[in-house]
């Protein structure tokens, strides 16, 4: 198993095209929520995942400060069914931390999580920022980690 992190520019046609069938499987299909997937952001991002055998077994997004939110976030967080509850989304969500404090000056990371996860969430030091609503049909609540 490898961890890959690449900008939008960076990524092939053939695993861009995994990433979102993954993402459209999960967030649109799995979870039967028809919005917007490819909203804009996919392009500012650095897509960070962790592949085996050239297959996505974990994957997320880290969208910059400014362009979705006022923070840096990460978002569309996504384990592969069939590697589900084997510790990938702990992993996953490390990673995903320690990549947004590589980049620097970052002294916080927003994350606009489904409700029934807000205590995984909570277990990395995210903190409850809002209360629950509705985004498109499904539950959320935005959470923000405070950096050292």
């Amino acid at each position: 198993m490898e961890w890959k992190q690449q900008s939008f520019q960076q990524l092939s046609n053939k695993k861009l095209y995994q990433i979102l069938k993954l993402r459209v499987d999960i967030f649109v299909v799995e979870q039967e929520c028809a919005y917007p997937e490819l909203d804009d952001h996919d392009e500012t991002s650095t897509h960070l995942w962790l592949e085996e055998a050239n297959e996505i077994i974990a994957y997320c997004r880290l969208v910059p400060a400014g362009d979705k939110y006022p923070y840096v976030s990460i978002g569309r967080v996504v384990v592969n069914q069939k590697y589900r509850r084997q510790g990938y989304a702990e992993e996953l969500m490390n990673k995903a931390i320690s990549a947004v404090k590589d980049q620097g000056e970052v002294k916080e990371i927003f994350l606009q999580g489904q409700e029934h996860l807000r205590h995984f969430y909570s277990s990395f030091g995210f903190k409850e920022i809002s209360d629950v609503y509705m985004d498109d049909g499904i539950p959320h609540v935005d959470m923000l980690l405070q950096l050292d």
